[in-house]
């Protein structure tokens, strides 16, 4: 009978980098692939309870695309943490100050909500333009 493979934290889990170009490719496709990446949903080694994933660099941030009116009815909000500190900037605003938000915000969304999402997150690096320190790991 075969059992089915379960990693260990004893053991050498390694991690692979990948590069996604993100310049004229919709936003939301992007994060998806990005996500599959950090999860390590595309590894035969994934479970869901250990950080198996990859590290991912996209570069060309300020390039992504957006369908439809996005650029100017999607909104995204923060709060400062002092009362009536709420704020909100159109994905418009947001693109033009920091592109590299609008990309971590859609991929934190798709990530699963649970103690692994920062330590997800901290394998993603964005970047935008095409220039990037990660050259000497990147497949």
């Amino acid at each position: 009978m075969n059992k089915t493979f379960a990693p260990k934290k004893s053991e050498n889990i390694n991690k692979d980098w990948y590069l996604i170009d993100a310049e004229n490719k919709i936003l939301g496709k992007v994060a998806v692939d990005v996500a599959k990446k950090l999860m390590g949903k595309d590894k035969s080694t994934y479970t869901r309870n250990m950080n198996v994933g990859d590290c991912v660099v996209v570069v060309n941030a300020e390039k992504v695309a957006v369908t439809g009116k996005k650029l100017e009815d999607k909104i995204y909000y923060r709060h400062t943490g002092y009362p009536g500190g709420l704020r909100s900037a159109t994905l418009g605003e947001v693109m033009a100050k920091y592109p590299d938000r609008a990309i971590r915000q859609a991929v934190k969304g798709m990530l699963p909500k649970n103690k692994l999402q920062k330590v997800r997150l901290a394998n993603l690096y964005i970047y935008k333009g095409i220039e990037h320190p990660h050259m000497g790991q990147v497949k």
